[in-house]
């Protein structure tokens, strides 16, 4: 048995579908799962075990007739029996009918003409409670699995000389991830927490804990940010993961993450690490787990996440 998923959107949202596929493997453990996702999502499933197969398709872009006929070929040569669409656009719904798929999974909408089994959308709900909810559709009626991911072996050594290069011990550092994408700057997405707020809260930790070491998570656009902070406090290490495995195997050494609305932040609730994540317009129920004491989302009070207080934060750091 084959089956595909069709997950458009970027990192965080794949993290938030692993449960999803968690569970599908758990029900259909002979199946060959593969996923068919955006270009810049693919390296999300370095840390997913569930996974034959990633196929790549820009859902955003304006695409051709050429393209959904070239993404026609490569679904029909593969002969799917069951297929589950977190989008909502006729057109792929009839892509997968064309196909001759024969179960068809995704929402309740306008656009859910050709799909064979449909779902009530529910969108107040933690994401990955929503993703779930497909499997309704197949009459998978389980709790939905806590996030979880596998990461490589070598990532996991890679983090332990990393520890070793920054004089870090495994479980006695704070993590702190502050960058946004470019695409998410692009559209708009208010994820940027000012610098200088950054800044007090370093201060205000290695006054305290003068001993504990504080790790930034450089990555290809977090350049300027890591200077500016680094300027104020030389002390700061700072780490720079190749992939998101590495990545994921310095969130999990630390004792602590602070981060923004983002991909790490998914990663840092999937390994366990304690979480302080701040959010500006976003509701923080609709992507932390509920019920989960291990992370924290503190939400700006005026929807502009530059408006959040430094000692709101702390608060939060230093609670009990």
């Amino acid at each position: 048995m084959r089956i595909l998923a069709l997950v458009p959107g970027g990192i965080g949202d794949q993290i938030l579908f692993f449960p999803t596929l968690a569970e599908l493997k758990n029900t259909y453990p002979e199946a060959k799962l593969d996923v068919l996702v955006e270009p810049r999502s693919k390296s999300a499933y370095r840390v997913c075990s569930y996974v034959n197969e990633v196929l790549l398709f820009d859902y955003k872009e304006r695409n051709s007739l050429a393209d959904y006929l070239n993404l026609l070929g490569i679904i029909r040569d593969r002969e799917y029996e069951l297929a589950l669409s977190l989008g909502r656009r006729w057109t792929v719904g009839f892509l997968l009918w064309l196909n001759g798929i024969p179960v068809r999974v995704g929402y309740e909408s306008a656009g859910s003409l050709f799909l064979s089994n449909t779902v009530p959308l529910k969108t107040e709900q933690y994401a990955a409670h929503m993703y779930h909810d497909l499997l309704q559709g197949l009459n998978i009626n389980t709790p939905c699995p806590p996030l979880q991911v596998n990461v490589p072996k070598s990532d996991i050594q890679w983090g332990q000389k990393e520890q070793e290069r920054l004089e870090l011990k495994d479980g006695s550092y704070i993590v702190i991830h502050g960058g946004s994408s470019q695409l998410a700057q692009s559209k708009g997405l208010d994820k940027i927490y000012p610098v200088e707020k950054w800044k007090q809260i370093i201060a205000d930790i290695q006054n305290k804990q003068p001993d504990l070491p504080i790790v930034l998570v450089q990555g290809p656009e977090d350049e300027n940010w890591v200077e500016q902070l680094l300027q104020a406090n030389p002390n700061l290490k700072v780490t720079s993961p190749p992939d998101i495995g590495k990545l994921t195997a310095m969130i999990a050494g630390g004792s602590l993450m602070l981060c923004t609305d983002s991909a790490p932040m998914h990663l840092a609730i999937a390994v366990g690490t304690y979480t302080i994540a701040l959010f500006g317009p976003t509701d923080p129920k609709k992507l932390l787990p509920p019920d989960n004491s291990s992370c924290v989302g503190i939400q700006s009070p005026t929807g502009a996440i530059a408006d959040i207080e430094v000692n709101s934060v702390l608060e939060e750091i230093w609670r009990g």
